[in-house]
């Protein structure tokens, strides 16, 4: 039986509010095994470690603050720090860069972003990295860290970015988003990433995969984004699906 390994999920989200517990419940019949719940803000990181109280055998946790939430408070690190001591949480994140919308203040996001490499780093713990329409700063910024860990998550980047992503040690997180119609570019990157460097992830509720577009997205879609990722690299759904599950527990240090 498979048992996929979904290496960013948002079970914390108000989308998963009406049945959120029964959902989970039914993931190990349903060929989920595990789910790394990302944070965006303190609040759903404490949601987090909830829910991983609640299910220690499939919820591992992150916690950190998205690039959207530009004002976190002033002791927000002493509160991630503390935070970071429970045994779910494997990994500092979402953290990163987005400038997609207008108005975001780039000198807060790189500060926030630094702080929060740095603490991950003092911690021994992986990153989790997001990058929207700002992959020239967030390169920059990771290069001046040495021996850095983690994930750069739903890659934007193009097979040359994949390579010099993966040349500082990183891995690649894949969503739904390879099931595309216009999927030439991540597809693209896709092919540069060996298979022990490979996450696979769903990004839920969004980023459904065809033939699931429109539609609230979980882990128990994983399968579709799978076996493209198995037509893509020449291998079996099997294969795909146990090796990022490895994969994952070794980034994450935890159990398949």
């Amino acid at each position: 039986m498979l048992r996929f390994f979904d290496s960013h999920s948002h079970y914390t989200d108000e989308a998963f509010d009406t049945d959120r517990t029964e959902l989970l419940t039914s993931f190990p019949e349903r060929c989920v095994g595990r789910c790394m719940v990302a944070a965006s803000d303190l609040p759903s990181a404490k949601q987090g470690i909830d829910l991983a109280e609640q299910f220690p055998n499939l919820i591992i946790t992150a916690v950190g603050v998205h690039p959207e939430c530009p004002n976190p408070p002033a002791d927000y690190l002493d509160t991630l720090r503390t935070l970071a001591k429970h045994e779910s949480v494997k990994a500092i994140g979402e953290i990163g860069l987005d400038y997609h919308y207008e108005g975001y203040d780039k000198d807060a996001q790189i500060r926030i972003f630094r702080e929060q490499l740095d603490l991950a780093q003092k911690l021994s713990l992986p990153v989790i990295l997001h990058c929207r329409d700002a992959m020239g700063d967030m390169l920059e910024i990771l290069h001046t860290y040495e021996n850095l860990h983690g994930v750069m998550h739903c890659f934007p980047g193009s097979p040359e970015t994949a390579r010099e992503v993966l040349a500082m040690g990183l891995y690649i997180g894949f969503t739904g988003v390879i099931t595309f119609k216009n999927a030439k570019k991540p597809l693209a990157a896709l092919r540069e990433v060996p298979l022990d460097r490979l996450l696979l992830e769903t990004d839920c509720p969004y980023m459904a995969p065809v033939p699931h577009r429109g539609e609230r997205c979980d882990s128990t879609m994983l399968t579709e984004t799978a076996a493209v990722m198995a037509r893509e690299k020449g291998v079996s759904l099997e294969e795909i699906c146990q090796q990022t599950a490895e994969n994952a527990a070794r980034l994450f240090g935890c159990e398949v």
